[in-house]
């Protein structure tokens, strides 16, 4: 195994845990992003780049879902109920 491959199984598990995890915590969310950003460019450096255009997509729609966990939870928006 050379280094780009151990980056890619670090990236793909680190993926499935915080994807397996994330309903515990908003901040597993925010980890999966960030795995999926990892796993991007992992797909981009092995050559792969449409494994790593969608591995962007959804680490953008991850960071989305994070941020908008936050909002959910926000004191101010309990104010307006």
């Amino acid at each position: 195994m050379n280094r780009l491959s151990i980056f890619g199984l670090f990236a793909m598990t680190a993926m499935l845990v915080c994807y397996a995890f994330e309903s515990r915590s908003r901040w597993l969310i925010l980890a999966f992003a960030l795995a999926c950003a990892l796993g991007s460019v992992y797909g981009f450096l092995q050559g792969a780049w449409p494994f790593g255009l969608v591995e962007a997509v959804w680490s953008i729609v991850a960071a989305r879902r994070w941020w908008l966990s936050g909002r959910a939870h926000s004191p101010a928006d309990a104010e307006l109920e």
